[in-house]
Parts: structure tokens; sequence; C-alpha cells
């Protein structure tokens, strides 16, 4: 019997592996990815698609069916999940080494500096504004049920989808489980390569344990180059865990329900910090003294820790009245040569941060939200506005 049949006559449920928030989207995003991402990690997000054949290319440095490493993990994921040996041997056979995925997953090259100003006029811009607008108008039902439900703005989920995928336009042709194999048993030479190859294993456990319970073909399912599913690019990990069935029709589907994604991503953002009932903007515009005593605010993690009035003892003020009632971090966007800029960012702007590490990332959200409200509303963007 061919492993398809087998896996859809499988029903036994399980639960996704545990999925720490720095390994959810390699690259950029899991769901998710590494803290303040390199510019050229942070590129890749936005970058269209690149289309590997499925066949088998003469001369790939790896045959994933001849590998003890890969043919040993077959071992334990038949025993741990029910999964035929005989037929993951088959499915093995018909996985693909992708060069571009380890290409593409290679830490940015040293010496070129990060550019906010640069980064956010490549994703917050004409094409993304308009389709997210439309977007918008289209499913405005679901996002105010959203926003309802979760608490989770419209202009944020509109953001995150509209970064992520331009609305599905780029959801990636790669194959899933050539990428997530081919990175979790050829992952490149770096520091945090054992923990990343790791990572990447646990994902395509994960992938096989997703199409079982979604009833498809596992070598159907197409991502990115690491691996990333739907319009809003959540690792197989992360469907598990965090997906929603949001039209209700039986299957959680991120490729072609653009209400499940909508339901998804409010899931996600709250299932990772976000505080529906914290009140005023995400972020706030930040002044810094001279003195540069505020150093010591930078680089806490990624989680608002200081009272407003820690902050403005240590040289950060806002020209906005900061609520006493919650906490914040101080975040700095450089520019390259030019200055660097600044902003004291709530719990809800570090909750965006979870879904992909980067400062970068949860200010173009953030950012091109705003931009696709204003736009819809028939408003100019308006200098120093904050949301």
């Amino acid at each position: 019997m061919k492993l398809i049949s087998l896996l859809l006559a499988l029903a036994v449920s399980a639960s996704p592996l545990s999925q720490a928030a720095p390994a959810k989207k390699p690259g950029k995003k899991n769901a998710h990815s590494r803290a303040k991402a390199g510019t050229r990690a942070e590129a890749r997000a936005a970058a269209p698609p690149v289309a590997v054949p499925a066949a088998a290319q003469a001369g790939d440095p790896i045959v994933f069916s001849e590998s003890e490493a890969v043919n040993a993990f077959a071992d334990e994921l038949a025993l741990r999940n029910g999964f035929p040996r005989a037929e993951l041997a088959a499915l093995i056979g018909q996985i693909r080494y992708v060069d571009a995925a380890v290409q593409l997953v290679k830490p940015a090259p040293k010496g070129k500096p990060k550019n906010w100003q640069n980064y956010s006029r490549a994703t917050i811009e004409p094409v993304r504004i308009k389709a997210g607008v439309a977007f918008w108008n289209q499913h405005a039902a679901v996002l105010a049920r959203a926003q309802a439900e979760y608490g989770v703005p419209a202009e944020v989920i509109v953001g995150i989808i509209g970064v992520e995928t331009i609305y599905g336009k780029n959801t990636g042709r790669f194959r899933v489980l050539d990428v997530l194999t081919t990175l979790a048993f050829a992952y490149p030479e770096a520091p945090n390569q054992a923990a990343r190859m790791a990572f990447f294993r646990g994902e395509l456990e994960n992938a096989l344990l997703l199409a079982r319970k979604a009833n498809i073909d596992p070598l159907s399912m197409l991502g990115s180059f690491a691996g990333a599913i739907g319009m809003p690019q959540f690792m197989p990990g992360s469907v598990l865990a965090y997906g929603v069935d949001y039209d209700n029709d039986g299957s959680i589907d991120l490729r072609n329900s653009a209400v499940d994604a909508i339901g998804s991503v409010a899931s996600f953002l709250v299932q990772h910090g976000w505080q529906p009932k914290q009140s005023g903007p995400i972020v706030y515009p930040a002044r810094v003294s001279d003195d540069r005593t505020w150093e010591s605010f930078l680089n806490q993690g990624l989680a608002a820790k200081f009272r407003a009035e820690e902050l403005r003892a240590g040289g950060v003020s806002s020209s906005a009245a900061l609520p006493a009632s919650q906490r914040y971090g101080l975040i700095d966007l450089p520019n390259g040569s030019d200055p660097t800029e600044y902003r004291i960012a709530t719990d809800n702007f570090f909750a965006i941060t979870q879904y992909n590490r980067s400062y970068f990332y949860a200010m173009s959200v953030i950012e091109l939200g705003r931009a696709i409200r204003l736009s819809r509303a028939g408003q100019p963007l308006a200098s120093g506005e904050t949301l």
C-alpha cells in the first residue's frame, strides 16, 4: 500500500513538538526566527519564491535514502508516531536535496550595515498597500470578528500577512519535505548548526504529522525555502499548535483559506503574549539623551521590562504620554551611516517579534498595517503617527 493510503487510514492524533521561539522561522519566520535577524535574512522575507524541480538531480550531494542518519531518524518516527517503516522508506526515496535552501539559510556576509529606512521602503510600498486594502475590504467581516474575539487589531493581522506573502501571492513553491529534510540533515556549517538541524528534524516530523492529520499527500505541501506554509508562513509545528479552522469547514488550510489565515495569525499572537486589553499604541516615538546612559535599556531580550519612570530617569522620553501601568522596552533601528532611530516598545510589539525575531520585521508589520488602514480610509500618511 502506498504511504498516502496508509496516512489517510491512520487517525492517530498527535501533539506537535514544542517549538521554541528562536526557531520559528529560519532566515526570517516561525511562524518564526533569530533575534534581530541580519539585513540579508530580513530582506529574504519579502523575496519572491524560487521554484525547485521535484525530480532527482544528477550529482545531488546527498541521496537521503542512503543516509544512515536519515534512516535512523525514520526508525524513530516509525516507533514514535506509528508510521509504517516501509512506507517511510518509500517516501524518503522521493525526497530531494535542495541546495537553494542551504544557500538561503547561510548567515549574511559581514560588513553590510543594517538600514531600517531601506528595509521599510522595500516592504511598506504601493503594491503591498494596494493589495492590503483589497484584502481588508474583501475580508472586513472576518477581520472584525478576529479583532473582537482575540483582541488583535485588524491592521496588525493585515500587516503580517502582507509582509509575509503579499496576501498569498508569494507563498513559496518548494516542496516542504524536500527543504525540511535538506536542512535537517545538511544544514550549512554555522555556530548554531546542531540546534538548527534539531529544529528542522522536529519540523520534518511535524510536517508528516500535519499531512496525516489533514489527510493530504505530504509531498503535495509547498512552502518557503525553510518549509513555512501558506499565507501567514507558518512552520508545520505552528500549524499544528496555533492553526485555527476559522471558516469552520473541518480543516485548517493556510494556503487557500484567507479566513483560516486570519484566525491563525490572531491565535498565534495571543498565545505568544499579545495583551488584548493593553491601551495605547504598540510603539511610541522615542528621544534619547546625549549622555547615552540609556544604552543599558537596549538588548534586554524580547520583552517589555521597564516602567515609564525608569526610562525617563535613564534619558529616554517620548512626545506621547506613556501609560504608567505598562512596561516598555527600548528598541533601536539602525540606518547604516545615518542616525539610528529609537522606539519605545510595548508587550504587544514584542508579541509580534515572536512571529519573527526582528525589530525591523515587527516595525514593518506595524507601519504597513497603519499605511493600509489610512489608505483604506482615504487618508494621507501622517508623519510621526503611531499605532
